[in-house]
């Protein structure tokens, strides 16, 4: 493994558009944070970026809805993200914004070198125009029927409810987010980055040189190069972001996509002089941390930003994890379905570690996890008060009692205190191996096992009893489970590192180095110790119950708020009413499409054909129990390729108010591509 002077670790943008809830810190930060803190307990040359992503759609979007300017939106959530990250212990050594004077300057920097270098090509071409507002359609300002499974609220670049990618003009009856007028099409200018032409590099530079990386980023890697990557724009008709610094770019920004990831540079410029040793030196390890939606544009497309560029390093490592999901249920911001960490900071005052600790037992490292309550209730009560405050309460309190808190003089050690003592620099070694590939579940499993031993140890002594028998011997006990608690100190601290103060406080030492992990003569004879508090308490049932309550209102909340009906359309013609085939058929096949998760692929009889769709029903039914089932379809619908398979005709489907699917079909059996009238 090659050694680096130095190491530059990112933390993805959060969007200035919405608090910080537990998916976003059990996917990013808490990892992002346990990794930077164990580099510097190593002494490690390191810095930890990370800042708002105060441009883009969203924001602008959110700016709209509550008749306020983007820049309000983003210095109100700004402030309130910065506070719940300090709050947390999210030791960043800058939290910088996008909307910076210096981003600016660095971003317009950096779209001029590649401009100058003529690596962006100028492509003219039609987009959505809102004549009634008078500016062009962002995608995410356009709204209108998914093609693939009916959805009506679909905008214009995906599908959320069959997660299918589209562009606008995919989009039956398509209509402007911002006036609800039906949209035209206009010319409009933008350069774009030719990703096709370093295809055959990233293929050699993921593929080849980096095996290591995780199964789950690998794959979203391989499936982008194999399906072949096209230019994509890097402007946007927006009156919100980084101006794009060329002539005749009169009301174009930066596309956020492009923008954010050069917020990574510009934070660094502000906070050091010395900042291109950080991003233009090979001796440093660059290491993004990111969720799985962020994996094509800091495995793919910021990499070829920096390619283009020609003097910043590479990443040598991207761990995205996957997504956490909320008592069974995908979190939302739109539906409210989260615990978000600034009520959490105030429902749970002095419990910053539990929540790393639950955090980081069940992150989503290669597949989406779930959090609940009575999960977090178990990991505090069963293992932090269990476990490690047990064995740290008992080792301290006896000491307090037995040698007026001075730590006594280690005597002839037996075979079982030479075995425990042995352990410890293998544990310590587990976990530092651990923390150099990512794996932080696994991490955190071997440092708790540091108390583990300790537990057991004492438990196996029983240095209570022996205490009347053979005060010598205890002593022996009392020092090695003193050595053991000092080692604590250091393996839990980048996980624990509020619970960590406190036991350092209460041994009445300093922060030791990582490389004094695994010694056994942490504490010298006659040192003298504090006396303890409790190093964690139960979280009683009625504090969970408060937490699930607050959740079941959200819940119901939603539930009457879908049971809203959506307002009847406008009327169409009878004729126009009659140019829809809607008839019966019956699937014969049904299979998932490979490298997705919400589409299945259906060979249908018609009656008078046989013939593939392709649907976004893959959440809700299993491909087997559909075989042989009769459905309804619009059979005239003009077919569309999706994943590159033909796709002729849509399925007729019924939404509840949980947004789950139900097919409509004849009562009875009818004969296949019977007419529905």
């Amino acid at each position: 493994m090659k050694k680096f002077k130095r190491y530059l670790v990112t933390s993805a943008l959060p969007y200035a558009n919405g608090p910080i809830h537990i998916g976003h810190l059990a996917g990013v930060y808490v990892p992002s944070d346990i990794y930077s803190r164990y580099l510097r307990l190593r002494g490690e040359d390191v810095i930890s970026i990370c800042g708002s992503d105060e441009h883009g759609v969203p924001i602008t979007l959110k700016a709209r809805n509550e008749g306020v300017t983007p820049k309000e939106i983003v210095d109100r959530y700004h402030a309130v993200n910065k506070k719940a990250f300090e709050d947390f212990g999210i030791a960043f050594d800058i939290y910088s914004r996008t909307s910076n004077k210096i981003h600016y300057e660095t971003a317009s920097e950096f779209f001029l070198k590649l401009y100058n270098n003529g690596e962006f090509t100028e492509k003219t071409t039609e987009q959505y125009y809102d004549e009634e507002a008078g500016c062009f359609l962002a995608d995410r300002y356009i709204m209108g029927t998914c093609p693939h499974c009916g959805n009506e609220s679909a905008y214009g670049d995906q599908c959320e409810r069959c997660g299918t990618s589209l562009s606008p003009s995919d989009l039956i009856n398509p209509h402007s987010t911002v006036s609800g007028s039906k949209p035209v099409l206009r010319e409009t200018l933008h350069w774009y980055l030719p990703l096709d032409r370093y295809e055959p590099w990233l293929r050699k530079w993921i593929l080849e040189d980096h095996k290591e990386w995780k199964t789950n980023v690998y794959g979203q890697c391989k499936s982008w190069l194999d399906q072949g990557l096209q230019p994509r724009a890097v402007s946007r008709d927006l009156d919100w972001g980084v101006p794009v610094p060329v002539k005749n770019a009169e009301g174009k920004v930066l596309y956020v996509w492009f923008d954010a990831p050069i917020g990574y540079i510009s934070a660094t410029k502000e906070l050091t002089p010395d900042w291109e040793k950080y991003w233009k030196d090979n001796e440093t390890k660059m290491v993004h941390f990111i969720g799985k939606d962020n994996i094509v544009f800091h495995c793919i497309i910021f990499p070829v930003m920096l390619k283009a560029e020609g003097t910043y390093i590479l990443p040598e490592n991207v761990p995205a994890n996957e997504f956490l999901n909320l008592e069974n249920d995908k979190i939302s911001t739109s539906r409210n379905w989260a615990v978000w960490l600034h009520e959490y900071l105030e429902d749970f005052p002095g419990k910053q570690d539990v929540l790393r600790y639950a955090l980081c037992s069940s992150a989503p490292e290669t597949k989406d996890n779930d959090f609940t309550w009575k999960e977090f209730q178990a990991r505090n009560n069963n293992e932090l008060v269990a476990i490690l405050g047990n064995f740290v309460n008992r080792t301290l309190v006896l000491t307090n009692n037995y040698y007026d808190g001075n730590v006594p003089p280690v005597g002839k050690a037996d075979p079982k205190d030479e075995s425990v003592l042995k352990e410890l620099p293998g544990l310590k070694e587990n976990v530092e191996n651990s923390l150099e590939t990512f794996r932080f579940r696994e991490a955190l499993k071997e440092a708790m096992n540091v108390a583990r031993l300790g537990n057991k140890y004492l438990a196996d002594a029983e240095p209570w009893k022996v205490i009347k028998t053979d005060p010598e011997r205890v002593k022996t006990i009392m020092n090695i489970a003193l050595q053991i608690t000092a080692n604590i100190t250091i393996i839990l601290e980048p996980f624990l590192p509020f619970s960590m103060a406190k036991l350092r406080t209460w041994l009445n030492i300093s922060r030791l180095d990582w490389n004094e992990a695994g010694k056994t003569n942490l504490l010298k004879t006659g040192h003298k110790i504090n006396k303890p508090g409790l190093l964690f308490e139960k979280i009683e049932d009625d504090e969970i119950i408060r937490q699930v309550d607050k959740l079941m209102a959200t819940k119901k909340t939603n539930e009457s708020a879908a049971m809203i009906l959506a307002p009847a359309k406008d009327s169409v013609s009878f004729d126009d009413f009659t140019k829809l085939d809607l008839r019966t058929a019956t699937v014969l096949e049904a299979e998932k499409v490979p490298k997705t998760t919400k589409l299945l692929k259906l060979k249908i009889d018609t009656g008078i054909d046989v013939r593939t769709i392709v649907s976004g029903i893959a959440e809700y039914f299993e491909p087997e129990s559909l075989i042989g089932k009769q459905i309804s379809i619009v059979a005239n619908l003009e077919p569309r390729k999706i994943k590159g398979i033909e796709s002729k005709g849509m399925i007729l489907m019924a939404e509840d108010k949980d947004g789950r699917l139900f097919i409509v079909a004849p009562e009875g059996k009818v004969n296949n591509g019977s007419i529905i009238k």
